[in-house]
């Protein structure tokens, strides 16, 4: 059974159930691009040999949230438990995790661990919607970040009596600014959470 049969999910086919990730997106300085240049430069360096979770959170994910604030009041974040992926790739068996951090109850950002960059966003998908789905609270929308380090993936849960949700486009290092694009993602997510506390 599917998680979206299970939990009575649907995926949304309103495009205007998740707008936040479009648009005029929050300005990302000069100083913010020079840092997401160093970021990819790091990780396409760290990148030529198997990346460690550890590694892409390190590299990738902790300067894109410090760029936003998300370690700073009015924010708290939390570490989940993580979930292990497995897959066999040509008789070898290839394990990963999922790690999960959650950013003030509404954003949850899902961390796939990148060895040989097997494991795409697409297992840690339901198991962001998992988590989105046992919030409390459900009166509000809420968010998430799948990435493996080289690809992002934003997502919106809008809990109703059938709940739905939407994704972003696919966005990746190896693409010309599309690091911009998700710093200026988590600028408006961030702005959308300090508005709804």
């Amino acid at each position: 059974m599917t998680k979206e049969n299970k939990f009575k999910l649907r995926l949304a086919t309103d495009e205007q159930l998740f707008q936040e990730w479009k648009g005029d997106l929050p300005e990302i300085t000069d100083s913010d691009k020079q840092k997401l240049e160093r970021v990819k430069a790091s990780y396409f360096n760290l990148a030529k040999r198997p990346l460690l979770e550890e590694i892409v959170k390190m590299v990738v994910l902790s300067p894109l949230l410090d760029l936003e604030g998300f370690y700073l009041p009015p924010f708290y974040s939390q570490s989940e438990e993580s979930v292990e992926i497995i897959d066999e790739d040509e008789g070898v068996v290839i394990r990963g995790k999922i790690d999960v951090l959650v950013i003030q109850d509404q954003f949850w950002v899902i961390v796939i661990e990148s060895k040989r960059a097997k494991f795409s966003l697409e297992p840690g998908i339901p198991q962001a919607l998992a988590y989105m789905l046992a919030n409390p609270n459900p009166e509000k929308p809420l968010f998430g970040l799948v990435t493996n380090g080289s690809n992002f993936i934003f997502l919106k849960l809008v809990k109703q009596e059938v709940p739905y949700y939407a994704l972003s486009d696919e966005f990746t290092l190896r693409r010309g600014n599309d690091l911009y694009t998700v710093l200026g993602i988590l600028k408006r997510l961030g702005q959308l959470l300090i508005e709804g506390n």
